[in-house]
């Protein structure tokens, strides 16, 4: 009993980790994302001096999740010296309600009486006010602005009025800017960027060396005593293994090719786990291929398998002109390629050319392939340009499980990859 009380637990501590951004993300690596964010942060506080930062990287990539961290970490530091402003450019975009909302917040911080029929200038005015009461008191206020890029449209007043206030030696401030695009501060206009501070933190997705170190990680049971510590010992050696086995690695290998970000390899991580075998108590490379399975992206695949064999060779065509960086593709350029791909291999199968406009209308009502933009509604379906919604993995895997797939199908995709 003692023994499955162990196995439960560790199941309940793995799954504890992957949903715990603290564990993930807080480690004192000097290179690492959090350390240099905390540092610039906290210099800020206790150095009382205004900044202004951007984290950017794709979605996924855990630049909110360690700003929390950040941010938690350092309230309990300095509990009295940091409030928290926070912005959505899906909510806030327009200048009038951003100021609302962050006249709304300050009030609530400092207990004063929001008036819903403030101006934008008394707004604006208030925060100013606010601003250098708190750098007289020593406060430092946080401006969190997620979807940063859509605040730099327009005239761009708030990120202006933000940025000018903290050019005052009275304030003391800190804007945080989280965007997935790359060139969020290519979009600011030249008075906002002069008054910008240019530090930017830059979220990549993990390789995989770093997935490696990743799982190691989140999956090694402590050796203490909350665990029987030959059982401890033994379920770090087999995960261990199982991280250094070719056969893993290239299941690794598989999943960062269709999806690289960090939420999203730690949903498939808590799969494997959820998948653990009791009765062992110890992960198992099953585990991990069984997780794969049920997360990998199936709809196209399954639309793959119900294809024809005509269909399929459409679809091959497609890749083909693809990868020869074809830009304009129509149905007329597909049935050029089909012919010359015929030719080539001299298949007894030669289809005339209203079946292929038939199965290449399929196609278009299956979503496998679609009209690259809505003009030309006009024109006849042969001379519309198309582009292909499925990857060349994708399109791999399907012939590969295609029972009836003819064989040069196979090496023609093989080449071409």
């Amino acid at each position: 009993m003692e023994l499955e009380n162990h196995k439960t637990k560790a199941v309940n501590v793995l799954r504890s980790r992957i949903c715990d951004p603290k564990f993930i993300f807080n480690n004192d690596y000097p290179d690492s994302n959090y350390s240099k964010l905390k540092f610039m942060i906290s210099s800020s506080v206790t150095e009382a001096c205004n900044n202004s930062i951007l984290l950017l990287g794709p979605r996924g990539s855990g630049k909110s999740a360690v700003l929390e961290v950040v941010i938690q970490d350092l309230l309990q530091e300095y509990p009295d010296s940091i409030s928290v402003i926070r912005l959505n450019g899906l909510l806030h975009c327009d200048d009038i309600s951003a100021f609302k909302e962050i006249a709304r917040q300050l009030c609530m911080e400092h207990q004063l009486l929001f008036s819903k029929a403030a101006s934008f200038d008394d707004n604006s005015q208030f925060m100013v006010a606010i601003l250098k009461e708190c750098g007289l008191a020593h406060k430092t206020v946080i401006f969190v602005l997620e979807e940063f890029d859509l605040f730099a449209r327009g005239k761009q007043r708030l990120l202006y009025s933000l940025l000018d206030a903290m050019q005052s030696i009275a304030s003391q401030a800190v804007v945080l800017g989280i965007s997935c695009r790359l060139d969020a501060d290519q979009l600011l206009e030249k008075r906002v960027r002069s008054r910008f501070s240019h530090r930017k933190l830059l979220f990549l997705p993990p390789s995989m060396e770093d997935s490696q170190k990743l799982l190691m990680h989140m999956l090694t049971l402590p050796t203490d005593s909350s665990f029987p510590h030959d059982y401890a010992v033994e379920f770090n050696r087999k995960v261990q293994n199982i991280i250094e086995d070719r056969k893993f690695k290239e299941t690794i290998k598989k999943y960062l090719n269709v999806d690289s970000c960090i939420k999203h390899l730690l949903r498939f991580l808590f799969c494997a786990v959820s998948h653990m075998d009791m009765q062992t108590g110890f992960l198992s490379q099953e585990n991990f291929e069984i997780a794969f399975s049920s997360i990998q992206r199936q709809p196209k695949l399954e639309c793959l398998r119900n294809c024809s064999n005509l269909e399929l060779h459409i679809l091959v065509c497609m890749k083909r002109l693809e990868v020869k960086e074809q830009s304009l593709c129509n149905f007329n350029s597909v049935m050029k390629e089909y012919k010359r791909m015929h030719d080539s291999f001299r298949t007894s199968e030669h289809y005339s050319r209203n079946v292929c406009l038939r199965a290449f209308e399929h196609l278009i009502h299956r979503e496998m392939i679609c009209f690259t933009d809505n003009r030309g509604q006009s024109l006849s379906v042969e001379f519309r340009p198309v582009k292909l919604l499925i990857s060349s993995a994708e399109l791999h895997q399907g012939l590969r499980a295609y029972n009836s797939c003819p064989a040069y199908l196979l090496k023609l995709m093989d080449r071409e990859g």
